[in-house]
């Protein structure tokens, strides 16, 4: 990409100041809700002990529970919202397709699947290598996807993009419980990520073993916010303002593969996350890729630790993030699917 164009001016009339403002609330958002994620959980610890737990070790049990459990589940909640929430709204200016999602359009599906053949092939793995299962099932879903939602009258469009995602993670989920279900005993060990869960474990050693992979998705995802809007405008009109659409749309996937990826490894598929912060964000800094993607940066986590907390203290037991997540997206697909605007950004 040797030419670089610099983005349209976006549409909202909203000022820099604003969304910088914007942006700032976002973080002290995050921050707070990083810290409610770290006091509430199971067992009776006080937000006073939890924090001091969380800067003094003294190897009692709280500090066991807070330092163990809460920290690195808090964290991976902000490496895979982050990472679903980018992805999402990439994927969507990418294709220009306001339904766009990670798990709606198969992508998470896939990566599923390939870490449940990878698991099948080699039994247990690292983080590292499930990663690497999953991006490739993640890189495959997507372009099937792409290939099968374009044939026919029409080309591609958001609504068959969508019927051809469900119908393609439908039958990707459906193998991945097949195949567990042939030997459990033996997928017990990966069973734990079928619903989507932030609950492991080893939750530090997937934290880290899924951070290059998104960190290196994250920065090229921000880099492309150069090329955008002006991919936005239409492929014909993006290529006369000198913008390498093929390029910046091959590497777009790649980005997308690798957040994609990297997220389903460290926690299981999650739908609807990439789906529903892009929107909700797009309503508070404008159309402006500039601002979007590092908006979903700090919004997806707020949401995906929030519906994490709330699987914590809704039940007596514990809902998955995952399943919280898909109640409130459910309707928000609905919501718009029957809405205006759906056939482009």
């Amino acid at each position: 990409m040797a030419t670089t164009v610099a983005a349209p001016t976006a549409r909202g009339g909203r000022s820099g100041l604003t969304r910088s403002m914007a942006l700032i609330v976002l973080g002290a958002v995050l921050v707070g809700i990083s810290l409610l994620s770290l006091f509430v959980g199971s067992g009776d610890i006080s937000a006073g002990e939890a924090w001091r737990a969380l800067w003094h070790n003294d190897h009692s049990t709280n500090a066991e529970i807070v330092r163990t459990t809460r920290v690195p589940r808090m964290l991976l909640g902000l490496l895979a919202g982050a990472a679903l929430g980018v992805a999402g709204a990439l994927m969507q200016a990418l294709t220009r397709n306001p339904l766009a999602d990670p798990g709606l359009l198969g992508v998470n599906a896939g990566a599923y699947l390939a870490m449940v053949l990878g698991f099948w092939i080699g039994g247990a793995m690292s983080t590292a290598a499930y990663a690497l299962f999953a991006m490739a099932g993640a890189f495959v879903a997507s372009g099937l996807v792409y290939f099968v939602g374009s044939r026919g009258r029409g080309g591609v469009s958001p609504g068959k993009l969508v019927l051809t995602g469900v119908a393609v993670s439908c039958v990707f989920t459906g193998l991945a419980f097949g195949l567990t279900m042939i030997d459990p005993k033996s997928f017990d060990a990966i069973r734990g990520w079928q619903m989507g869960t932030l609950q492991k474990s080893n939750g530090e050693a997937i934290f880290f073993g899924a951070l290059p992979y998104v960190v290196v998705g994250l920065v090229v995802a921000v880099a492309l916010t150069l090329y955008l809007n002006a991919i936005a405008l239409g492929d014909d009109r993006a290529r006369a303002l000198g913008v390498p659409v093929t390029t910046v749309r091959t590497v777009g996937f790649v980005a997308m593969t690798l957040l994609c990826g990297a997220a389903t490894a460290a926690i299981g598929p999650i739908s609807f996350l990439g789906l529903m912060v892009p929107h909700a964000v797009r309503a508070i800094v404008g159309p402006d890729q500039r601002w979007i993607i590092p908006a979903c940066l700090l919004a997806s986590p707020i949401l995906f630790l929030g519906a994490d907390v709330i699987g914590r203290v809704a039940t007596p037991g514990e809902l998955p993030v995952g399943m919280v997540t898909a109640f409130i997206g459910a309707p928000v697909l609905i919501w718009l699917a029957r809405g205006r605007g759906v056939n482009e950004l």
